[in-house]
């Protein structure tokens, strides 16, 4: 099934998108789901979980709009659904339960099971930028990941790319204003 016809983003907002996208296990099965349609077992295959482990978190993301069924055919007389993504991104919300932290937490137990064989490019920097050199980084990321977005190819193997651009909280705060 080709995306064009998908929204280009579906904003998280009620609590039960939030409770769906904050799973690891629904993170997982969402990001099978990225770039082509996939049944129940093709799911389970792919994430390594049970089939009706699979259909349980696949109904949960359904019922919260974050996926859909887009074709469905009959194999020896069962109706086998094939699902994919709501939207081509997911936006999260800014602040609280289910937003930026729960996405940052995925991205690293993502990377933890990754091979570590495999090549990898992790890299943290500490950076001192005025206001404007801020929002423009944020800006070139941004669009250097749509960029290659809009590039990614579902014949081939997935890579993630996940960045944070943001203040740290000050010292005194971080140790609940202690001095």
């Amino acid at each position: 099934m080709p995306t064009d016809d998908l929204p280009e983003a579906l904003h998280v907002s009620t609590d039960e998108q939030l409770r769906a996208v904050s799973n690891l296990t629904r993170h997982r099965i969402m990001a099978v789901l990225r770039f082509e349609p996939a049944t129940i077992t093709q799911i389970a295959e792919r994430v390594g979980l049970a089939k009706g482990s699979s259909s349980y978190h696949v109904r949960l993301l359904e019922r919260a709009g974050l996926v859909k069924v887009v074709r469905t055919r009959k194999v020896r007389g069962v109706t086998e659904r094939y699902y994919a993504m709501a939207a081509r991104s997911i936006v999260l919300p800014e602040r609280g339960e289910g937003g930026p932290d729960v996405l940052m937490r995925h991205a690293v137990a993502d990377l933890e099971a990754a091979p570590v064989d495999g090549e990898r490019h992790v890299r943290m920097a500490h950076l001192r930028l005025t206001e404007e050199q801020f929002a423009e980084l944020g800006a070139r990321l941004q669009a250097l990941a749509d960029e290659y977005r809009e590039l990614s190819d579902p014949s081939l193997p997935d890579a993630s790319l996940v960045f944070a651009l943001f203040h740290p909280a000050q010292r005194e705060q971080a140790e609940g204003g202690a001095k």
